[in-house]
């Protein structure tokens, strides 16, 4: 390797240890400004670290026909995880969240606006997000050393060495009496071989949405 070719290799590999440093990904915590926060314990069966907190009560869920999806709220407690991120990008993946997991749960449930009877009651609150890093987030895909963590980490289904991410709470309510049967926080992303959840500021936080939506379905099935 030519002296010019092994200089322009230690830049990009001192720009992408900076940006690592600046952009370290945040874990979840127990946000005091959601409902549901004095129920919430720490989640000593999840090893993924994808729902660190959670709170359930055992629950036929097969009883229930009817859920309605209250609109997305963007949590503005001192605690939240948003970063820099601009109002704008946090409306947009409110938007996208509001619109996903409603058609998630529509492939179970009859979605109503006004729920009664056998009914859940759906909140989910957008607390925390981190955008792609231009260049980057896609390049350590394919570079020498990003390119081999990243393998293990896709083998492990864990987050990518630089990449976007969604935080959020969900809470289900039985829509009759209001009781809490089930919150959790939870943190998602796209695996790091999904390239194209790479480009794009808000692409991997959308996945993240998207991998959030049909592991609500799940569990409510």
């Amino acid at each position: 390797m030519s002296s010019s070719l092994k200089v322009k290799r230690l830049c990009v590999v001192s720009l992408i240890c900076a940006t690592l440093t600046a952009c370290a990904s945040s874990d979840p915590v127990k946000y005091t400004g959601i409902d549901s926060s004095n129920a919430l314990t720490k989640n000593t069966s999840d090893s993924s670290g994808r729902i660190p907190y959670s709170y359930s009560q055992a629950v036929d869920w097969s009883r229930y026909e009817v859920v309605a999806v209250a609109p997305v709220t963007i949590y503005a407690g001192a605690d939240n995880q948003f970063g820099s991120m601009s109002e704008e990008d946090k409306a947009t993946l409110a938007s996208y969240m509001q619109q996903k997991f409603a058609e998630a749960l529509r492939s179970r449930f009859r979605v109503s606006s006004s729920p009664s009877g056998k009914a859940l009651l759906v909140r989910l609150t957008l607390t925390g997000a981190e955008t792609n890093t231009a260049f980057l987030s896609t390049f350590t895909r394919f570079d020498i050393g990003g390119g081999l963590y990243n393998a293990v980490q896709n083998a492990r289904d864990r987050e990518a060495l630089i990449g976007g991410s969604v935080i959020y709470s969900v809470e289900i309510y039985d829509a009759q009496d209001n009781r809490l049967l089930k919150a959790y926080i939870t943190k998602q992303y796209p695996k790091p071989w999904d390239i194209g959840a790479s480009m794009g500021a808000l692409s991997a936080s959308k996945a993240g949405i998207d991998k959030g939506a049909k592991a609500l379905l799940a569990q409510l099935r």
